[in-house]
């Protein structure tokens, strides 16, 4: 880097391109996302869809879900077609087609949800490539430069999450949905002018296809994707034809389909014929056991959207010092806490006991904390139960306890998936260890449909109960899975927001 450019607190200025890009997306997805359960619920006198709670809380999470699926594929087209700056670019406009699609004021669902699939395709393409280009901008030997650059990036995430949060519940009030939704798209908009306007400073990173299709892999592509398109619409007709096509029984379908495909693709990787080595196989038989372990955390922790804000909504005070705040504002907490307590477990991770501490053992520790997280929400819950709005410093802890959990699972499982990766998926692996998200997601939308037949108090203490189990589960194979692993030191990566 030339003495006189222009610098990014003391990294490349493509730092910043790279920086207000993320952010302005981030803006748009957790500002979109943090009112889009009350828009289903909402009647049409208040120029929502009216759908049942169950219902609007299993479409967020199957949403949710397919955005982190969507990681995987976006990654290899932008490695094997179109180059990660490209990816980029064209995944932000998507996800700005969606915005304008949901921010049309029309009554039918057609736009909204057409808005929300094109909104998974373009964050499919944008978010793990705009990550992949940070590391571009530094040498193979600028490690520490490049570890602090990410840290810079991820705060930008958290700073984007908590605008959009505390911009859009305020827009929307309780009727001005496609206004909200109007502000998603302005905010990916100016993320793309940034993108646009900062493309020299990104000196060629990301323009190059790193490993481009030849002629007979096209072939082979344009065929898998004809029989996926088929596929899907023999699918779609057969939900027709039988009556289940409805938000329900789609929704039940992706859940469906995205677990199969996370079990076919542990499954490939673990026997599938590509060469991996009976020591690969071990170390990675122990991941899958962390990996259905973050299933559950983030099955409980994306819950955050639908049923935690929805009981913000309805059984807390959300006075906050001396100011009535929306309930989707209280999703900020863990952008708050994150931004807060990010460094002070990195700064944990460099010690002798944030080195001595096993991943396993961390693993464990996170979902105890997604489980009391929830025991904690059914004491509030049971409390309001009987008619009173409870303090919302019940969430404030609820989501402490979540967030000390995400900042011991998150960069940790990010390292440990490159430690334990076979070596023909490290490439791939991020968007493996994006499925945890995607089928957590997927799973932790239709749990809401429980509270048919239990109350609310025993709906948070089952899923409270389920994270604790898997962590007693855990705890009991955390030495056998430490020697599956081998006795290396897993030395996690910078704290992120999944």
């Amino acid at each position: 880097m030339k003495a006189e450019e222009k610098t990014f607190f003391g990294h490349p200025w493509g730092l910043a391109t790279l920086f207000g890009t993320e952010m302005w997306e981030r803006f748009s997805f957790y500002g979109m996302r943090a009112v889009l359960a009350a828009f289903l619920m909402a009647p049409a006198v208040r120029n929502g869809l009216g759908l049942p709670e169950a219902t609007a809380f299993a479409i967020v999470g199957v949403y949710q879900g397919m955005v982190y699926l969507t990681a995987l594929p976006g990654g290899w087209l932008a490695d094997r077609v179109l180059g990660a700056r490209r990816a980029v670019l064209l995944g932000g406009v998507i996800i700005m087609s969606g915005h304008i699609s949901m921010a049309i004021p029309v009554r039918s669902p057609v736009f909204v949800y057409l808005g929300l699939l094109l909104i998974v395709s373009g964050t499919g393409l944008l978010k793990p490539n705009v990550s992949g280009m940070v590391g571009y901008l530094y040498r193979e030997d600028q490690d520490a430069r490049r570890d602090s650059g990410f840290s810079l990036f991820y705060m930008g995430i958290n700073i984007g999450a908590l605008a959009g949060i505390s911009l859009t519940p305020v827009l929307a009030g309780d009727r001005n949905w496609h206004l909200a939704f109007g502000s998603a798209a302005v905010g990916m908009a100016l993320g793309l002018i940034w993108y646009t306007l900062g493309k020299r400073s990104l000196h060629g990173a990301g323009e190059r296809v790193p490993q481009p299709l030849s002629a007979e892999e096209r072939r082979g592509a344009v065929k898998w994707v004809l029989v996926g398109l088929v596929t899907l619409a023999v699918l779609a007709a057969l939900l027709a034809v039988t009556g289940l096509f409805t938000e329900d029984g789609v929704t039940w379908t992706v859940t469906a389909i995205i677990a199969l495909i996370t079990i076919f693709y542990l499954s490939y990787i673990m026997h599938g014929g590509h060469g991996i080595t009976p020591l690969e196989r071990r170390r990675f038989g122990a991941y899958i056991y962390l990996f259905f372990a973050a299933v559950i955390f983030w099955m409980i922790f994306d819950l955050a959207p639908g049923p935690v804000t929805d009981f913000a909504m309805k059984s807390v005070d959300l006075t906050f010092f001396g100011f009535t705040i929306p309930a989707g504002w209280t999703q900020n907490f863990n952008s708050l806490f994150v931004i807060v307590f990010s460094p002070v477990f990195a700064a944990i991770w460099l010690t002798r006991w944030g080195s001595r501490v096993s991943a396993p053992l961390k693993f464990t520790f996170a979902l105890f904390m997604a489980g009391l997280s929830f025991v904690v929400l059914a004491t509030a819950a049971n409390v309001a139960s009987g008619g009173v709005r409870v303090s919302i410093l019940w969430l404030m802890v609820m989501y402490l306890m979540q967030t000390v959990g995400e900042l011991t699972l998150s960069p940790v499982g990010l390292s440990v998936s490159t430690k334990l990766a076979p070596h023909h998926f490290k490439g791939q692996i991020l968007g493996v260890w994006f499925l945890a998200a995607a089928l957590g997601d997927a799973i932790g939308g239709q749990t809401y449909r429980l509270t048919g037949f239990l109350s609310l108090t025993q709906y948070y203490l089952v899923l409270g109960g389920v994270a604790l189990a898997a962590g007693l589960i855990l705890l009991m194979f955390v030495r056998r899975l430490k020697a599956l692993m081998g006795d290396e030191d897993v030395a996690p990566g910078q704290a992120l927001t999944h």
